[in-house]
């Protein structure tokens, strides 16, 4: 099964919802966040705003392709501004209930190896308020093309401790940033070395692999 992360533009969060419902896809969840394209893209584009959607949900191998085509016919999702797809393989599920809800009552092998993508990683960037800017110009030194950014607040104690830089208990940024497989290991360095835990931006991150990507252009594979 996978998890699947859906950015579009906030008129298109309706539709995608709809794209799920029809699908039957469980725990469809729409948060709030931006995108980071440089007001010269947004100008190009013909973009006034960076307002984004994030709409979670979970899928099978089977209808996550179905969704990524749904929403590549429907919102033109390929096409740039208009969106993009993340599929990232859930290793496990809490209990024999959850897995079935999941997966709408239909059988589920116990025991799976999703098919990962081997272009591209999912990196998740957690950094202080308002340094979006300077981790992001950290990672399009070592050629990242964006990210889509989710605010949040950490739940530490109400007298937060501090790991190096990094408050525990403060107002967050999460940076979600899809990359490709060659350029990942320099973009986390450039980020660790530029807005790590040891700068203001107090960045820590990690990589996700996915098995199905949708929304990057002539980058990535067609998918039926």
């Amino acid at each position: 099964m996978n998890y699947l992360i859906s950015v579009v533009n906030p008129g298109a969060m309706e539709r995608v919802c709809e794209i799920a419902a029809a699908l039957d896809l469980p725990q469809t969840v729409a948060m709030l966040g931006h995108g980071t394209a440089a007001k010269s893209m947004l100008d190009l584009l013909g973009i006034e705003s960076t307002e984004k959607r994030i709409i979670m949900t979970v899928a099978n191998s089977e209808k996550t392709r179905q969704f990524i085509k749904d929403m590549r016919q429907q919102l033109y999702i390929g096409i740039p501004g208009h969106g993009i797809v993340i599929a990232v393989p859930i290793k496990s599920v809490g209990g024999g209930k959850t897995l079935a809800y999941l997966n709408n009552g239909e059988q589920q092998p116990a025991r799976y190896t999703p098919e990962l993508n081997g272009k591209y990683e999912l990196i998740v960037i957690v950094a202080n308020e308002g340094r979006t800017d300077q981790v992001m110009n950290a990672a399009r030194a070592a050629g990242a093309t964006g990210g889509t950014v989710l605010h949040g607040k950490g739940t530490g104690s109400q007298n937060p401790k501090k790991f190096y830089n990094v408050s525990i208990a403060s107002e967050k940024e999460v940076i979600l940033m899809v990359a490709q497989n060659d350029r990942k290991a320099a973009i986390m360095q450039s980020v660790l070395h530029h807005a790590g835990p040891d700068s203001e931006a107090g960045a820590i991150l990690f990589s996700l692999p996915v098995s199905e990507v949708a929304g990057f252009g002539l980058m990535e594979d067609s998918i039926t």
